[in-house]
């Protein structure tokens, strides 16, 4: 997990925390099918992260904007990952084996 931690920047940790609980509350909605959770939580972070890296970058070029673009699908596909691996670690924990 530490490994995936070095790869996300310190700034957007907040929104793997903040998918986790986003999970949660798809499960608990059953308006959405469980396959789809992963999915749809792994949009919005990318999404998310897009838009906070834009926000922050310099977008004077089209290679500033294109790497932009780029930074935020990565960290958005890393937040989504990490947020789901937290939960499977809570899962995992709990079951008896």
């Amino acid at each position: 997990m530490e490994l995936i931690m070095n790869y996300i920047k310190p700034e957007l940790m907040i929104l793997a925390i903040a998918l986790y609980f986003l999970g949660i509350m798809l499960k608990n909605t059953e308006t959405i099918a469980d396959k789809f959770i992963p999915a749809l939580l792994g949009l919005t972070g990318v999404v998310l992260s897009m838009i906070y890296v834009l926000a922050n970058s310099d977008i004077s070029t089209s290679q500033n904007i294109l790497m932009g673009i780029f930074t935020g699908i990565v960290q958005g596909i890393l937040v989504a990952g990490l947020s789901t691996y937290v939960d499977q670690i809570i899962k995992q924990s709990g079951k008896d084996e």
